[in-house]
């Protein structure tokens, strides 16, 4: 399933660029620590993806849960703090945000 990562990556988009002129703002992206740990366990497929996430620019949010399963921190996360837009091609995690 394509990710954010892989979809700025395959029309050779910057991510914080775009992400800019989709909002037409200065955007932030943040990366959780179990989504990294996440991609980290999904090996080759998501190198790239990997990549991408370890880029510099983006900001790293520690987790203090149990677990690696990054599908339920982000939607905790969202909803406990509705400042943050999600970007996600995932249709479980958009119907839960």
């Amino acid at each position: 399933k394509p990710t954010p990562e892989s979809v700025t990556q395959q029309n050779k988009l910057d991510p914080i660029k775009a992400s800019m002129d989709c909002l037409y703002a200065k955007c932030t992206i943040y990366i959780t620590d179990c989504v990294m740990a996440e991609l980290e366990k999904l090996g080759q497929k998501y190198r790239v993806a990997l990549r991408i996430a370890k880029d510099p620019r983006f900001e790293r949010l520690p987790c203090t849960h149990k677990g690696v399963y990054a599908d339920d921190c982000i939607c905790e996360r969202v909803k406990q703090a509705r400042c943050y837009i999600v970007a996600t091609c995932d249709r479980d995690i958009k119907r839960r945000t």
